[in-house]
Formats: C-alpha cells, sequence, structure tokens
C-alpha cells in the first residue's frame, strides 16, 4: 500500500467552570465533515505543535492560551491519510470560546463523549480523558 499523506495537528482540550470541555463540529463539506473534535488545526511549516495550538484556538474560537501542558500524542490513520495528533490540556486562556468560523460549539461532560458524534480520530483523547479526569460536575 502506498505512504498516505501524512498531516500534523494540535488540539487543545479546554475546561469550564463545571469540568465540562469543549468541542467543535467540522465543516458539512470537508474531510470527515460533521463530526466533533476537540479544537486545534494543522501546523504551518517550521511551526511546533505549541505555537500551532496557540495560533489555531486564536484564529479558530477566539481563546489567547495563556498555559498549556502536553496531554498525549499519537497516530491516527484513515483510508486516504495519517494524522499525528498532539494534544495539549489548556490550564488557562483568556477570551470567551466562540465559533469565529461559523463552526459550532460545545461544551460537553466525559460521560456524554460516547454519544457526542467525536470523530474517530478523538476517541483515544476521549478514553484517555475518561481514565484521568474527575467526572464534571454538571
Amino acid at each position: 500500500m502506498p505512504d498516505r499523506p501524512r498531516i500534523t495537528v494540535a488540539a487543545g482540550i479546554l475546561r469550564d467552570a463545571w469540568g465540562r470541555i469543549l468541542i467543535a463540529r467540522r465543516p458539512a463539506g470537508g474531510h470527515v465533515g460533521g463530526f466533533w473534535e476537540f479544537p486545534g488545526g494543522k501546523l504551518n511549516p517550521g511551526e511546533s505543535p505549541a505555537e500551532a495550538l496557540v495560533r489555531e484556538l486564536r484564529e479558530e474560537i477566539g481563546v489567547n492560551v495563556e498555559a498549556a501542558s502536553p496531554f498525549m500524542a499519537y497516530r491516527h490513520d484513515y483510508p486516504e491519510r495519517s494524522v499525528e495528533l498532539h494534544v495539549f490540556l489548556v490550564e488557562r486562556y483568556t477570551g470567551d470560546p466562540r465559533g469565529v468560523e461559523g463552526q459550532p460549539l460545545r461544551w460537553v461532560s466525559v460521560a456524554e463523549f460516547p454519544s457526542a458524534g467525536l470523530l474517530e480520530a478523538d476517541l483515544p483523547i476521549a478514553e484517555e480523558l475518561a481514565r484521568q479526569l474527575p467526572p464534571s460536575r454538571s
């Protein structure tokens, strides 16, 4: 099988005061459109995952990341591409998250992950969060 194109992305885990986690809906017309994902995006050439996280969260959801730490990194293979994910826990940010590009956002508890319509590539993140985080107070 030929090598698939590899895309490297950074994603952020943002929590609210009740312990819920922010997810964003992918645009309907694009790759795996309509599914929900943890906010983030592709790295630009020469950009580190942490730099991409800060830029993508500012561009996509209008927040400024003040502190984030690596949570996990892994690769997910789709039939047509391979995605290398670098996931961060966003410990501090300023601004109120909003869908800058018109994408719907919603806050969900870890218990809601199985029914949230998450991307296949994001399921390992949801599983690890369920293992590590206390239940939300919603």
